[in-house]
């Protein structure tokens, strides 16, 4: 009998070291350029992730890793008990860009949304409003401030009782809107299009009608751009096209190109923090913040919202014909952010037969299917996925 041990899986070693809180892939990733990674194995794969819509100029984009490389040369982290210019250089380029005038970072979305809601109670102490309204379906992220606003109970009920004060109400229902929006609300908070819900737009009525519902009470219209920013639907912000203007935004994801980062931006009239109310060690280090001074500098030399654009209607329409052929029934979203809607519940399995294809997608749901490539991504990979898209859901479908 031998007495040698088999070589241990990447399965088996995280097994055992890690809490098992993801149902991962079976796959092990270990480089990436581009719209494009690669495994352990040497096999490529079309990636439509994105690290869930982080890398917005691919993977080892040069820029993001020249910035990263010069700044862990020079300073890294110093808390912000001091000023560093690269997290004023953000700030004043954030600033730069759109309506809002000051911004706070973090180290992640969730944390963004964290500080949106202390910022909207702070906001609304004086006049005795706590409440929060949030959307049925929506996703804020799993700390518990944000975890009570994310209207998805299978995400909330292991962790009861939560924060109080959060109303949830249906989205796109501009009465039940309307009707929670009382003296007590503080703020309104939504995803202009609903990401972890099945990629879901708002209506641009419907957020006009927030705005007004805010402005009648005196609260704060919160916009979660954690997962639409930075280009992906097609503009800077997702809000833009609707006319309307939120008193702060978060962003996180793809703000600094993968490396982690979050911001809050803030109107002036609702940055109602002072000194000492909120605070983070490592939110808006010099490193991640030049990251992103990277990533908004390639952002605009290469139009990638623009590419986002062309790219995304170029992908819908390649797409369109599984709709007409009834594998599909719809496709909604904006620029790159794509949701596929199956007839059949057989958006899971499509992911496992795409993966085999050499092609990464994500599935929300049971009938869902989620694109969000990289902004880089060329016509012909549009085509490539598209045709790849077809084929794993003609296989899912065929195995049900």
């Amino acid at each position: 009998m031998s007495d040698v041990t088999a070589p241990a899986t990447t399965a088996s070693r995280e097994a055992r070291v890690h809490l098992q809180t993801y149902a991962r892939q079976p796959l092990t990733l270990v480089s990436g350029r581009g719209c494009w990674v690669t495994d352990d194995e040497g096999r490529d794969y079309l990636d439509l992730v994105a690290g869930i819509a982080v890398n917005v100029l691919g993977h080892a984009h040069p820029a993001v890793a020249e910035a990263v490389s010069r700044q862990a040369s020079t300073l890294v982290q110093v808390s912000n008990l001091y000023f560093t210019l690269p997290q004023i250089e953000l700030a004043e380029a954030l600033v730069a860009r759109s309506p809002f005038d000051r911004a706070f970072f973090t180290n992640s979305g969730t944390e963004a949304n964290e500080a949106a809601i202390k910022l909207a109670r702070r906001h609304g102490r004086e006049r005795g409003a706590h409440e929060i309204v949030s959307l049925t379906g929506s996703f804020h992220g799993r700390t518990l401030g944000s975890l009570a606003a994310t209207g998805q109970p299978k995400y909330q009920a292991p962790f009861a009782p939560l924060p109080a004060g959060f109303r949830h109400v249906p989205p796109n229902d501009i009465e039940a809107l309307t009707d929670a929006v009382t003296d007590a609300t503080c703020a309104v908070i939504l995803e202009p299009i609903m990401g972890e819900g099945g990629v879901h737009p708002l209506r641009d009525e419907y957020l006009a009608a927030a705005r007004e519902a805010c402005d009648r009470v005196g609260a704060l219209l919160v916009l979660d751009e954690i997962q639409t920013g930075m280009g992906r639907t097609g503009t800077f912000f997702a809000f833009e096209p609707s006319g309307v203007v939120p008193d702060a935004v978060t962003l996180a994801k793809g703000l600094a190109g993968g490396i982690p980062i979050g911001a809050l931006l803030v109107r002036e009239a609702a940055a109602a923090f002072q000194v000492g109310d909120h605070g983070t060690t490592l939110g808006g280090n010099p490193l991640s913040c030049a990251a992103a001074l990277a990533t908004l500098r390639v952002l605009d030399e290469e139009d990638l919202a623009g590419n986002a654009r062309a790219r995304g209607a170029e992908l819908v329409a390649a797409l369109q014909p599984l709709v007409g052929a009834g594998v599909l029934a719809e496709v909604r979203g904006r620029g790159l952010m794509l949701g596929l809607e199956t007839r059949e519940p057989i958006a899971r399995a499509a992911v496992a037969e795409a993966r085999e294809l050499g092609l990464l997608v994500n599935a929300t749901g049971d009938t869902t299917l989620r694109l969000v490539p990289p902004l880089v991504i060329t016509s012909d990979e549009v085509g490539i996925a598209a045709d790849r898209v077809g084929h794993a859901l003609e296989r899912a479908g065929a195995a049900t």
